[in-house]
């Protein structure tokens, strides 16, 4: 089954064309199944790129998949064409107010890593947001910043800034194989990691409540989780395409910033030749994996959430 998005959403004709299963909303009407219902909170600075790269995973699945796009109502992005935040997504206040449920909610990393917490022009909302889908969404999927936000928003958890921008392709290892969310996963896989600070890896082995589910000597915690699947943390981005960290690279070189070339992603790490994939299996993977967790677990009355 596909996902539904509204058809003059950018990314449709895009995922149309990569044989993506997509669903305009009208037609998805009329199919009597019980589709997931999945909410996706987008602060990345590459608003159109992000939301092909999640759409492209969660498409990879034989449910129906409707999904919602929430943004921070007290924060003004500039990283997405005039308009398109009015016209594809809600205020993530909306959902209190209105007393929405969803099987699923992703959010994604920001471009605030410098910054403290509570420092954040939206960290208040986005508390808000955390707290509400502890009552109102079944799994929550944080990725990056997400992640280091939503551990230290609900266990405290602080983070700590890198010497040196983490940047590439790791390999990460498996601690918990019978963890759905790893069903078929090789004993060692690899995954993009572009960060400057990471959650503090003794504060989270201290609180009982998180499992560390992958971790990696070279790039520190991976996947983390809580409440039975119910919270997933994710530090690094299973979800770039090919050219993601390569245009991260010349941005950032175009900038005069400090970075290196990244690791493991360059053939002989030479930026002069294409990079070569070795992520997407387990990317989309981990992907279905986590929509059959959810699926298989979601009441299928949402009003039973509490």
């Amino acid at each position: 089954m596909p996902i539904k998005i509204p058809v003059k959403l950018p990314a449709y004709e895009a995922l149309r064309e990569e044989n993506v299963f997509v669903i305009p909303e009208d037609r998805a009407e009329h199919q009597d199944i019980r589709p997931l219902n999945v909410a996706i909170l987008n602060l990345m600075p590459t608003t159109l790129d992000t939301e092909t790269q999640l759409l492209r995973l969660l498409g990879n699945s034989p449910l129906q998949v409707n999904i919602t796009f929430l943004r921070m109502g007290s924060h003004e992005s500039r990283n997405a064409p005039p308009g398109h935040l009015e016209r594809f997504y809600i205020d993530a206040k909306r959902i209190a107010a209105e007393d929405m449920r969803f099987d699923g909610l992703i959010i994604t990393g920001a471009p605030v890593e410098s910054l403290p917490f509570e420092k954040v022009d939206y960290w208040k909302e986005l508390t808000e947001l955390f707290d509400y889908s502890k009552r109102r969404v079944w799994s929550t999927l944080h990725i990056c910043w997400g992640a280091q936000a939503g551990l230290y928003h609900h266990y405290g958890v602080p983070k700590r800034d890198l010497p040196a921008k983490l940047f590439g392709i790791f390999p990460h290892q498996v601690n918990e194989r019978n963890n759905a969310l790893f069903r078929g996963f090789d004993d060692e896989f690899l995954a993009p990691q572009s960060r400057h600070s990471a959650s503090d890896r003794d504060a989270i082995a201290a609180r009982g409540e998180l499992s560390i589910e992958s971790e990696t000597a070279e790039a520190g915690v991976f996947i983390v989780t809580a409440r039975e699947g119910r919270e997933v943390y994710v530090t690094g981005h299973l979800e770039y395409d090919p050219l993601t960290l390569d245009r991260e690279y010349r941005r950032d070189i175009a900038r005069g910033l400090p970075v290196g070339v990244p690791r493991n992603y360059y053939p002989g790490d030479d930026p002069s030749k294409p990079p070569v994939v070795r992520w997407r299996a387990h990317a989309h993977l981990f992907f279905s994996n986590w929509l059959n967790y959810v699926y298989q677990e979601t009441p299928y009355d949402l009003e039973e959430l509490l």
